[in-house]
């Protein structure tokens, strides 16, 4: 297979590799391609015969592009452990406690069905830095990776793994303090996706008696009409039957969002401002919290009248696990419902984080029900501009329409834009105490997006 290295160049995006499946970059060729390149980057850092967990979600294409991917990492002289369906912080769990060298995970995470994706992980469970994937992509147009080809006794070895799944489960579970009563009732939505037998066997588990639903996935339903980003469909349930909280996972479970009893979303911001002061009340915050340029001003308010630092970062959890490490910060999240707490885990785990929010309101004394009041939010308004795929936005452009419009908030709000790293999207943050001057602010922002990319 010839690759045209202008194809493969800025191939990953800030979540791996995404497209629709069986199409552009996301073919079974694509695949091999990929796994191959991830043995040999591997190798060439001195891990000649590497062991790779690799876990998917419950797409169609999901079981195709782990064949096509297996098949290229053990041609390159890898051992693959498939771990099966597995929310992504599972494959995170599986590679660090079972000592492999890497990890990979086939999803598309929050996307539709059609689509899927290919991310990897490092040794400790982590996903990759920009360096890293970068160097990933030189090797997809070398010749040195299809001349890398081991035989007999030097071509590695395919193996199930499937007991990594309750391995991970059992560790989850370890999580709860056994003197703590959990929460009996309540509504799960697992979003059709990883999440779907792991999150209900662990509630199960920890006495829970929980109404679930988005947990019967057929390869096609995956995040339709349930999970992070359907939360009015959870919310619903919520109210309906009486209950005092939800909780809600994307597709590969490395996100979750929560409401309270009246219906009411409790974003990942919410989750910062709880698990911080739980942390930091344990002597287990360092330094303070890490937040993306996504995140509410209000968060900065509250934290810091706690004296709680909070460090910025751009969009990505890796990003903010890179801003962690550097600013000495044991938490951070985005307000999507990325979380990370670097004293459980490395990487974000929907499940866990659940867990721990929900102890943290216990240890806290949090009135669930209360806690969207007292955030309360500077107003703000997200909006996606769709535009041509291959147009590659000006930094400078943004730059300038940035400075041009975020004095119209009068120095109290803030203008945001960014392209998606996974879709042909341009993203519109505006921030402003003043609800009127935000629309009218986002409004000129959309506008003019349409008009320069039409």
């Amino acid at each position: 297979m010839t690759i045209n290295p202008e194809r493969v160049r800025c191939l990953f995006g800030t979540d791996g590799v995404r497209d629709v499946a069986n199409r552009g970059d996301m073919t079974p060729e694509m695949a091999l391609r990929l796994g191959r390149s991830y043995v040999l980057f591997l190798a060439e850092r001195g891990v000649p015969r590497p062991r790779i967990a690799v876990g998917r979600d419950t797409r169609r294409s999901g079981l195709m592009l782990e064949a096509a991917l297996a098949a290229g990492m053990t041609s390159a002289g890898a051992d693959v452990f498939s771990l099966g369906v597995i929310p992504t912080p599972g494959v995170s769990f599986a590679a660090k406690k079972a000592g492999m060298q890497g990890g990979a995970v086939i999803s598309a995470s929050h996307n539709p069905a059609e689509y899927n994706g290919i991310k990897f992980m490092d040794s400790s469970g982590c996903k990759l830095s920009d360096d890293m994937e970068a160097a990933i992509e030189e090797y997809m147009g070398d010749n040195l990776t299809d001349d890398w080809r081991p035989t007999g006794a030097s071509i590695g070895v395919l193996r199930q793994a499937p007991e990594m799944t309750g391995q991970y489960v059992d560790w989850l579970a370890t999580l709860w303090k056994e003197n703590l009563p959990f929460p009996a009732e309540g509504v799960m939505d697992c979003a059709h996706g990883a999440a779907y037998s792991v999150a209900p066997d662990l509630f199960s588990r920890l006495g829970g008696r929980w109404t679930v639903v988005g947990n019967t996935p057929d390869g096609l339903n995956i995040n339709e009409g349930v999970g992070v980003m359907k939360m009015p469909h959870l919310c619903g349930i919520v109210k309906e039957k009486g209950l005092s909280i939800g909780i809600a996972y994307d597709g590969d479970a490395d996100r979750v969002l929560l409401c309270d009893g009246r219906g009411r979303t409790l974003n990942g911001d919410i989750m910062l401002w709880v698990l911080a002061r739980w942390l930091n009340s344990e002597g287990r915050l360092g330094s303070g919290a890490v937040a993306t340029v996504m995140s509410n001003m209000a968060l900065e308010e509250h934290l810091g009248k706690e004296n709680i630092s909070v460090f910025r970062c751009q969009v990505g959890d890796r990003y903010v696990l890179e801003t962690m490490n550097e600013k000495g910060a044991l938490l951070g999240g985005e307000q999507s419902g990325h979380v990370i707490m670097s004293p459980v885990v490395n990487t974000g785990d929907g499940i866990c984080t659940g867990l721990c929010f929900i102890e943290a309101c216990q240890a806290l004394g949090e009135d669930i029900d209360t806690l969207a009041d007292r955030f309360s939010p500077y107003p703000q308004v997200l909006k996606n501009v769709s535009i041509p795929r291959d147009v590659k936005p000006d930094a400078d452009f943004l730059r300038e329409l940035t400075e041009e419009t975020e004095p119209m908030l009068d120095g109290s709000g803030r203008v945001f834009i960014r392209p998606s790293g996974t879709e042909p999207l341009m993203r519109i943050l505006v921030e402003a105490r003043d609800r009127k001057l935000m629309e009218e602010v986002s409004s000129f922002l959309e506008n003019t997006i349409r008009e320069k990319f039409s």
